[in-house]
This record gives structure tokens, sequence and C-alpha cells, in this order.
């Protein structure tokens, strides 16, 4: 039987430097003095099946991909309770930004084996779980025009590339906001919510915003032309855009969204819900390995 305290070593191999580093990343956990599990490779990269199976043989959880990867984690180590160790080997790392962690593999490994855990908070749309954003409108349409060959060639600039793709072809859509007594009606390029501070490959959702403050941030882009944007993009990079588009939730609230039809819901970049939506953040939900000394 595999020692319990080991660490369960998920590595997305279609990450963009998850297969070339998949043997670096074990080099460095084991000389760090972690016991390592590396999971049967056979079938498709499944962390949500593969942390059930191993949940009662490891006592934390280490994931070397993208933010994508880390999302089909999150149920999983919701209902485990298993703290989360992160290797940011994906384009945007957004998730990564956020808490702060080293990019660089051999410092990333050594905030797992020697940082302490602390408890962030998790966004849920629906029955699906979000650590940095979950949004609709420009940002799907965003998500149907990167491809992972344009991922792994331009790395982060890829967004910027499929962002102006998708633009060309948006058109506004009708919304109905509703956050407690308030009701908002809408004509919006996007509506984006809000759990961490980055997403998009380094935008910022709110200057202000953390991923421990139980709480959640939405804008809404309404502008009537495309090239509105163009003067909104620098609070877009900051998180600093103008009240009339932004509000917030608390764990005592819901945000819903209501949509004339049915619109897709991208959840840290992967499409996995729809409108009608029903949001909320559930706080501390989730352990994660960050700099700084254990106490």
């Amino acid at each position: 039987m595999t020692d319990p305290a080991a660490s369960l070593l998920l590595i997305n191999p279609h990450s963009r430097r998850g297969r070339r580093q998949r043997a670096e990343a074990l080099a460095h956990l084991t000389r760090l003095g972690l016991r390592v599990v590396l999971p049967d490779s056979h079938g498709e990269f499944d962390p949500d099946c593969l942390i059930r199976r191993y949940a009662d043989q490891v006592d934390r959880v280490i994931i070397g991909g993208g933010d994508g990867s880390l999302n089909q984690a999150a149920a999983a180590l919701l209902e485990t309770g298993l703290p989360l160790g992160i290797l940011p080997l994906g384009t945007a790392n957004d998730l990564a930004r956020t808490l702060g962690l080293p990019l660089a593999l051999s410092q990333a490994c050594q905030v797992i084996a020697q940082g302490r855990v602390t408890a962030v908070d998790l966004g849920q749309v629906n029955h699906r779980y979000f650590f940095n954003v979950a949004s609709l409108g420009l940002s799907v349409r965003v998500t149907a025009h990167l491809r992972p060959d344009s991922k792994r060639r331009w790395g982060v600039f890829s967004y910027a590339i499929a962002a102006l793709k998708a633009i060309l072809r948006l058109r506004r859509m009708h919304a109905t906001i509703r956050i407690g007594a308030e009701v908002r009606q809408v004509r919006t390029l996007q509506i984006a919510v809000g759990n961490g501070r980055f997403y998009g490959g380094g935008l910022a959702i709110a200057h202000d915003a953390r991923i421990d403050d139980g709480r959640l941030d939405l804008y809404s882009l309404e502008v009537r032309r495309h090239r509105d944007l163009l003067w909104l993009l620098p609070g877009l990079l900051q998180g600093r855009l103008p009240p009339c588009f932004t509000a917030r939730c608390g764990p005592d609230d819901t945000i819903e969204i209501l949509t004339r039809r049915p619109h897709r819901i991208s959840c840290d970049g992967e499409i996995l819900s729809c409108t009608p939506a029903c949001f909320r953040v559930l706080p501390g939900a989730i352990r994660v390995y960050v700099p700084g000394t254990r106490g």
C-alpha cells in the first residue's frame, strides 16, 4: 500500500510545458523529500477521477498544468479536502498569478515542499466550479478561437489574437442581472464574474480582488461600439472599470443572470455551463500551498 504521507502528482501532458517537464518535476519533488505517487498514465487526463481514486492513499495533490487542468480538479478537491500544490505549466497560469506563486518549476516545487497551506475561495455557477472567473459573451468566443497549437506557439499572446478574431464577429446580448433585490437590464458584450484577481492571461477582474475575500466581483461590458473597448482596455488590464460596469456580492448573496436565449458560460477557460445561471462563492473551500513559512 502507498505511504499515506505521499503526494499524488498529476501532470497534464497536453499543457504547454507538461509533457517535457514531467521528469524534471518528479526529480525536483523527490529531491525535496516528497514521496510521489504517479498514477496509471493510460487513458485521458482526468484529475477528478484520479483524485477520487487515490484520495485515501495520499495527503496532498500536486497538479502540473494550466487553469483548465486545475478547474477539472476543483470538485474532487472540494469533496476530499486534500490540499493542492500547483506547478504552473500552462499558458496563462492565472491562478498561480493570483496566489503569487513562482512560475519557475524548481521554485514552484519548493513552495509545495516548504511553503504553507492557506484556504482560498471557490466560485460556483449552477453545478460547476471556478477558481478565477466564469463569463459569457466575448470570453466564450475567445475560447472558441483558441487552438492548442496557437497556445503552444504564441503562449499568452494567443489570447490577444483570439480576442481580436472574436471581437470582429461579436454582437451585444440582452441580459438581466439580479443581485439580491437589485435588478439590472443590460445590453452587453460580456459579463464576467470573478473569484480570484487574474484571468484571461493577466487581465484583472478587480484591482483589489483577492481569492480569500469571500466575495465575487462582476463586470459587464456595456459598450455601443466595438471600438469603445479600446478606451476600456487600461481598466480591463488593471481591474479598474468605471463603477457603472461593476458589482459585488458576498457569501450570503447570489448573482443571477438571465438571457433571452441560452448563452454558454466559460469557467477558467473551459465551456462548462450556460444561462440561466446562478453564481455564489464558497469561502475557504480549497486548501492551497502558497509561498511563506509554515506556522
